[in-house]
C-alpha cells in the first residue's frame, strides 16, 4: 500500500507556483486544437486507398460471377463520375482561352479523394483562389466559382464517408471561415456570396453521411452481438448435450455397479468354508462398488437440472430400433432400415448412443428435407459398429423446417466420448449422409 501511494505521488507532476488551474473551456479548446491537428494536419497525405465494394449485400451477391468481378469497384466509378461533372461545370465558368485548366482544378481533388481523402480537401481550398483568377465575371459568383463549388461539395463529401464524423466538423469550420474572410475582405458589394449555399449543401450532405456512419456502427454492433450470441448458443447447447448424455448413461454405469455390488455380496456364500481372505476380498469390492455408484450419483446432481425427472422406462438400446422407425414413417418420413454383419449385443453405452444418433439424424430429416427417402444402414464389423444414415434432397412440396443447427452437435458429441469417427455432409444428389463408426474394446467382446 505505501508503495502504490509513493508511485502516484511521483508520477504527479508537482504544479509551479504561478501556474493556475486550467478551466474547463480552456481545456476544451486545447482538446479541439489538438483534434484539429490530429485530424487534418498531421499525415494528411497519408496514402489511404479506397476500398473495393464489399459482395455481401442482398443485392451484390445475386449478381452473376463475370459482373460483380466489376461491380467491385462501384465506388471508384461513381467518385469518377463525379469528378467528369465537377470538371465539366469548371470549364463552363472559366474563360474561353483557360477553360480546360479550369475544368482539370475541379476534376483533381475530387480524384485525389481515392487515395489521399484529407489531402483532396487542402488541394480543394487551395484549388479554389486559382480558379477564381480564371473567372469569367459575367457569371457573378463569389468566393467559390461554379466548377469549384461542385468540386468542394463533392470533395467534403467523400472525405465525411471515408473519415470519422469530427473531420466533416472541421472541414466545414474552415470552408465557413475561408468564405467569410474572403468576401468581407476581397469580395464584398462585387459579387453573390454563394458561401452560404455551399454550407447548407455541405451541411445536409454530412447529415445524410452521419446517418450512414450511424448504420454502418450500428450493424457492426448487431453483427458482433449476433457472433457471441451464436457462440454462447452454442457453448449451452454443447453443455446441454453433455448433461443428457450423463443423465443417460447414469443408468447404464449404475446398473453394473449395482450387478458387481450384489455379486460381490453374494459371492462368499457360494463357496463353502471361503477362506477369510477371499470373503475380505468380496467385501472390498462391494465397498468400492458402493462408494462408486454413491459418487456417481452425487456427481449426476451438479449437472442435473432442479426440474429433472429420471426416466422410469429402461434406456433404448438398437433392438428398439424398429419402434422408432414406425414413428417416424407415421410422420411422414419413408425409410428403410438394412443391417449387416453378426448381430450381436453390444456394451450398452454404445447401443444407447447409436440409438440417439439414429433417432437425431432422422429427426433432421424430418425437418430440413420433408418428404425425401432416407435409409439406415447398421453394420456390425470386427472392432465396432458402423451407421450410416443418408436422406435424399427435399421434394419441394413441404417447406423445410429451419432448425438451430445443433443435431449435428450433439451426434459429434456422443461419438467424441465414445472415441469414435464421425462425417456428415451433402451428397452428390443434394440429399445429405452421416457416417458413424463406434469402436467396441475387444477386451468386452471377448468377456461377452
Amino acid at each position: 500500500m505505501w508503495n502504490v501511494t509513493e508511485t502516484t505521488q511521483m508520477r504527479t507532476p508537482p504544479r509551479r507556483g504561478g501556474d493556475k488551474p486550467r478551466s474547463p473551456e480552456y481545456r476544451l479548446a486545447l482538446d479541439a486544437l489538438r483534434g484539429l491537428r490530429q485530424d487534418l494536419i498531421t499525415d494528411a497525405f497519408a496514402y489511404r486507398p479506397l476500398p473495393r465494394m464489399n459482395m455481401d449485400g442482398p443485392i451484390t451477391r445475386r449478381l452473376p460471377a463475370r459482373l460483380r468481378e466489376y461491380a467491385v469497384w462501384t465506388p471508384h466509378a461513381v467518385v469518377a463520375v463525379l469528378g467528369l461533372w465537377a470538371m465539366a461545370l469548371g470549364t463552363t465558368d472559366g474563360r474561353s482561352d483557360i477553360s480546360v485548366l479550369s475544368g482539370l482544378l475541379a476534376l483533381f481533388p475530387v480524384l485525389l479523394t481515392l487515395v489521399r481523402p484529407v489531402g483532396a480537401f487542402w488541394v480543394s481550398m487551395a484549388a479554389t483562389p486559382v480558379a477564381t483568377t480564371f473567372y469569367d465575371d459575367s457569371y457573378g459568383d463569389w468566393p467559390w466559382t461554379i466548377g469549384a463549388f461542385a468540386c468542394h461539395l463533392t470533395v467534403m463529401t467523400v472525405v465525411a464517408l471515408r473519415t470519422r464524423p469530427r473531420v466533416a466538423v472541421w472541414m466545414w469550420v474552415i470552408t465557413a471561415a475561408y468564405g467569410f474572410l474572403v468576401s468581407s475582405l476581397l469580395g464584398a458589394g462585387r459579387y453573390a456570396n454563394n458561401g452560404v449555399p455551399l454550407l447548407t449543401a455541405s451541411a445536409m450532405a454530412f447529415l445524410a453521411v452521419t446517418v450512414i456512419h450511424i448504420r454502418r456502427a450500428a450493424q457492426r454492433e448487431v453483427t458482433a452481438q449476433q457472433t457471441v450470441t451464436e457462440h454462447e448458443r452454442s457453448k449451452r447447447t454443447l453443455l446441454e448435450e453433455r448433461t443428457t448424455i450423463a443423465r443417460e448413461l447414469h443408468d447404464v454405469v449404475a446398473h453394473h455397479m449395482s450387478v458387481v455390488a450384489i455379486q460381490a455380496e453374494a459371492a462368499p456364500y457360494r463357496v463353502q468354508n471361503p477362506p477369510p481372505e477371499l470373503a475380505q476380498a468380496f467385501a472390498t469390492i462391494r465397498e468400492n462398488a458402493v462408494a462408486a455408484l454413491t459418487e456417481l450419483r452425487r456427481v449426476l446432481g451438479v449437472v442435473r437440472a432442479e426440474d429433472y425427472e429420471a426416466p422410469e422406462a429402461p434406456q433404448p438400446t438398437l433392438a428398439d430400433l424398429d419402434a422408432l422407425l414406425t414413428n417416424v414413417r407415421e410422420a411422414g418420413l419413408t425409410v428403410d432400415k438394412a443391417v449387416t454383419g453378426a448381430v450381436r449385443e453390444l456394451p450398452q453405452g454404445i447401443e444407447l448412443s447409436a440409438y440417439r444418433i439414429v433417432q437425431e439424424a432422422l429427426s433432421n430429416s424430418l425437418r430440413h428435407a420433408p418428404g425425401a427417402p432416407a435409409r439406415v444402414e447398421i453394420g456390425y464389423v470386427l472392432g465396432g459398429l458402423g451407421l450410416r444414415i443418408v436422406n435424399g434432397p427435399a421434394t419441394g412440396l413441404v417447406k423445410p423446417s429451419p432448425g438451430a443447427g445443433h443435431g449435428i452437435t450433439g451426434m459429434r458429441e456422443r461419438v467424441t466420448m465414445l472415441d469414435g469417427e464421425m462425417t456428415a455432409g451433402e451428397t452428390a444428389d443434394g440429399g445429405y449422409e452421416v457416417t458413424v463408426f463406434l469402436p467396441v474394446p475387444t477386451v468386452i467382446e471377448d468377456e461377452a
